[in-house]
């Protein structure tokens, strides 16, 4: 390792241990404005209007997609445009979050006489008890004094760490008392990875299944599974519960006079299922554990879907 290298390796952990000591000093100084904060989001019959100019915009772009996708609506609104136009989009029924280090940003002055004359609830956070913001605010979160991890003190950064660690603060404080729960999330996270991840079995299994009754002949049974396509076949009962499978492997074992056999005959007694409720990811463990390919779908003993490993590789899940 050079000395170049250990420098900077040097260089960033002093930076994020600046960065951790902001955090902790953050922690320690939360009192009941943050509380207030939670209730007056709460109370709200409209969204969270999220502002902040420079280095806040971007943390209060950040925090207003948390928040929006865990079950709090919320907006991203830059003061300046909103000095042209945009105040329009700021209701009596919202709340505003607006983010300022100083407090004194001269772009906010807009938006917090927008919120002072229509009378619309103002959480302000910035590092300065006295500033502009908070004096105007109905809820004032003061972050606590911390260095910045730049060294000189003028580049944002522990001081938007901390404003990016309190937004996702209230964002749980909602989540926990709202008991946001995964499927919520699933709901606000269709696409990508993590709505893949949170799919349910339902969301994947197909209804066409193939099934057969425990006395078809296997000349039947090995049509169904030539038409279906899973390459394997559910055996039912009289009342229609699902009580074997007939799959590669008992083919192979039942060889030796396959077509004089009955499906009830060759089939394997109490497959693997799976519940339409189950996240597909659970299913996806259970074929990886058990070498199989495909479960049925279950609900109260009777098949109502089918899933193969491949549908979860078309969604993502694995």
């Amino acid at each position: 390792m050079t000395s170049s290298t250990t420098d900077f390796l040097a260089t960033a952990r002093k930076a994020i241990g600046i960065e951790a000591d902001g955090l902790r000093a953050l922690s320690d100084t939360l009192d009941g404005s943050f509380v207030d904060a939670v209730e007056v989001i709460l109370r709200a019959k409209g969204r969270v209007i999220v502002s902040g100019m420079g280095k806040s915009g971007h943390i209060g772009r950040k925090i207003a997609a948390t928040l929006a996708s865990t079950g709090t609506p919320a907006q991203f609104v830059h003061p300046a445009e909103a000095s042209h136009g945009d105040l329009g989009m700021v209701t009596e029924n919202d709340v505003a979050l607006v983010l300022s280090n100083s407090g004194e940003t001269p772009e906010l002055s807009d938006i917090i006489a927008h919120t002072r004359r229509f009378r619309i609830p103002l959480i302000g956070v910035a590092s300065r008890s006295d500033s502009t913001l908070l004096t105007q605010a109905d809820v004032a979160i003061v972050l606590p004094r911390a260095a910045e991890a730049c060294g000189t003190g003028v580049v944002p950064t522990t001081s938007t760490t901390m404003t990016l660690a309190l937004g996702d603060a209230l964002a749980v404080a909602l989540m926990e008392h709202r008991a946001f729960t995964p499927e919520h999330f699933r709901i606000f996270h269709p696409g990508g990875k993590l709505g893949a991840k949170l799919s349910k079995v339902g969301d994947l299994m197909h209804v066409d299944l193939p099934l057969v009754s425990e006395d078809t002949p296997m000349p039947e049974a090995l049509l169904t599974i030539s038409q279906k396509g899973f390459g394997v076949v559910g055996v039912t009962d009289a009342g229609g519960a699902l009580i074997g499978i007939v799959t590669d492997g008992d083919l192979r074992r039942h060889m030796a006079g396959l077509l004089d056999h009955s499906a009830g005959e060759v089939m394997t007694r109490a497959p693997r299922t799976i519940r339409p409720s189950e996240l597909a990811e659970a299913a996806v463990a259970e074929m990886n554990s058990r070498k199989i390919t495909c479960l049925f779908v279950v609900d109260e003993g009777r098949p109502v879907g089918i899933l193969h490993i491949h549908d979860c590789l078309r969604a993502g899940v694995v």
